[in-house]
């Protein structure tokens, strides 16, 4: 199977990224072209590495903003997120380019072409966010779907595409047989050969999304659509690639098995686990005086022990112990009975809320990670108890311990903390996701948006 990470949706968002590295770099140019405007001598001498310094700008700021979540495919902001994003974003870049430049003095462009360009390159990428809203808010844009079923699978199609930014919904078509748990109006009976209807409709895909596969779907029929041109897709692919998980309700063991993914290769492994040294090994050297200060608020606070060790199950089903910070009262747990954490947990202690929203808790985590017990990117490691119970109770769950557990994972992107049975399964589709897709680039971009989520404190308790 094709990946993911390869389709039209990531092209695209390759394009925007090239288009906005190119504006902050024109950014610059100009900055520098408007501070030098009285004097050509000094401007002719800044051009000779205006191009490095201008480059250096723009992937700066660019990586600030896919850390802020805006080149997400799945992303859906709501009013003002942008602008906010945006802000936050070239903040945080323009900081990350004062630390270069005092690390690295010959590529320093002056405080004045700094702040013009950047301040000219957040109106630019704005305006030019803003102008692509606006060009491809029409259907005439959008991808046109229609889906072969009616029942419970063709509604979560429905549910996963609800307000979709690229994909129009041309409607569901009813299999004989089945039953129709889509609203009446979004129903449709073609009136001739199902090639001909979407060719008529200019549907660009089909999704086939029966209840029942044996005998209830037109076989015929859907070979001529791929003939004429018009992709045919099933369920969980479509889902997988869309909304970037995969759908535990509409998949089945061979689809597991036969859709590719699962990358063990060495090469892979090797490369991870090279990254995980040097990225744990970097991420400790500079964060070692806060792990200090983190450590002495707890023990003013609530006294020793400030760090805690607690059996989670990573890798193959294998138990480690793994290492935080304590967040809770020292009788947590003092009857020995497992439980969720809580919204307003009572056991957190108030220092102990603060590290738990700002994450500061997992950094021990990362001696876990140089031990090679967990990765920096992948599933969030449950206690053995939790395993137990979610094995049972959820289908495919094991699954999940494929690969090494994470320090933050696509899951803790894409879904709020996890409190409850309900909430386990619902980030095991995305965990799923994660252990059949994973590759550098994945991680990388996994690594860059946990900031957004620190940031705007989303899925911590």
């Amino acid at each position: 199977m094709r990946s993911p990470f390869a389709s039209r949706k990531w092209q695209l968002l390759l394009v925007l990224w090239v288009l906005e590295l190119l504006l902050v770099f024109l950014a610059v140019r100009v900055a520098a072209w408007i501070r030098f405007l009285h004097d050509p001598d000094t401007h002719a001498v800044f051009v000779q590495d205006e191009p490095l310094r201008g480059l250096i700008v723009a992937v700066f700021v660019t990586t600030a903003m896919a850390a802020f979540g805006l080149y997400q495919a799945y992303v859906r902001y709501q009013r003002h997120d942008l602008v906010l994003r945006l802000v936050l974003s070239f903040a945080f870049g323009g900081i990350g380019l004062l630390v270069l430049y005092y690390l690295l003095p010959q590529v320093y462009i002056g405080r004045g072409i700094l702040a013009m360009a950047l301040l000219l390159a957040l109106l630019a990428v704005l305006a030019s966010r803003k102008l692509a809203q606006r060009l491809f808010r029409g259907n005439g844009f959008k991808r046109r779907i229609l889906v072969l079923g009616a029942g419970g699978n063709a509604a979560l199609v429905q549910a996963g595409l609800l307000d979709h930014p690229s994909i129009l919904l041309i409607g569901f078509v009813p299999l004989p047989n089945q039953a129709v748990m889509v609203a009446d109006d979004l129903l449709v009976h073609p009136v001739c050969s199902l090639a001909e209807f979407g060719k008529r409709l200019r549907v660009y895909e089909i999704v086939s999304a029966p209840d029942e596969r044996r005998g209830g779907l037109p076989m015929e029929d859907m070979l001529a659509c791929a003939q004429n041109g018009i992709v045919v897709t099933d369920l969980s692919s479509f889902l997988e690639r869309e909304i970037g998980m995969v759908e535990i309700a509409a998949v089945d063991p061979s689809w597991l098995l036969f859709s590719g993914g699962f990358d063990r290769s060495l090469p892979r492994r090797l490369s991870k686990r090279f990254f995980d040294l040097v990225a744990a090994s970097a991420l400790l050297l500079v964060t070692w005086p806060l792990m200090l200060g983190v450590a002495l608020g707890i023990w003013l606070e609530s006294g020793a022990p400030v760090m805690f060790r607690q059996s989670r199950v990573g890798e193959g089903g294998r138990v480690f112990d793994l290492l935080k910070f304590r967040s809770m009262r020292l009788d947590a747990e003092g009857d020995g009975v497992a439980r969720w954490a809580q919204q307003a947990d009572a056991r957190i202690t108030r220092f102990g809320s603060f590290i738990r929203v700002t994450r500061l808790d997992e950094l021990p985590q990362l001696f876990n990670v140089l031990r090679g017990q967990m990765s920096l990117v992948g599933p969030r490691p449950e206690r053995p108890f939790f395993v137990d119970q979610l094995s049972s109770a959820i289908r495919y769950y094991p699954v999940r311990h494929c690969v090494k557990p994470g320090l933050t994972g696509w899951a803790q992107l894409r879904y709020p903390y996890g409190a409850s049975v309900e909430d386990a399964r619902e980030k095991l589709k995305f965990d799923l996701f994660y252990a059949k897709n994973h590759n550098f680039l994945f991680d990388l971009v996994i690594l860059v948006q946990t900031l957004e989520v620190v940031v705007f404190r989303r899925g911590a308790r």
